[in-house]
């Protein structure tokens, strides 16, 4: 699966303890990261300063679901299983 444009679910949903440019305790879950744009685009993509964290993330239908509210709601649902 590819990751639907403009979605930014897992840039907003969980926490991120990692430095982030901009972000360097990281963000708290529910909270946009910096680095996504206007689009929900994340302006790191394909850049060394992406936390590793981002990198390894791949979308699936489990965790995206099928509309961007769905994965917000399932990642956010995760988030709170997993703190």
């Amino acid at each position: 699966m590819d990751c639907r444009a403009g979605c930014g679910a897992c840039c907003i949903a969980p926490s991120i303890s990692s430095y982030i440019p901009g972000m360097p305790d990281g963000k708290p879950a529910g909270t946009r990261c910096v680095q996504l744009d206007e689009n929900n685009l994340c302006r790191l993509f394909g850049l060394p300063e992406r936390p590793k964290v981002c990198i390894q993330f791949s979308p699936t239908r489990d965790v995206c679901g099928s509309t961007n509210e769905e994965a917000y709601q399932i990642i956010t649902l995760l988030e709170q299983h997993t703190s």
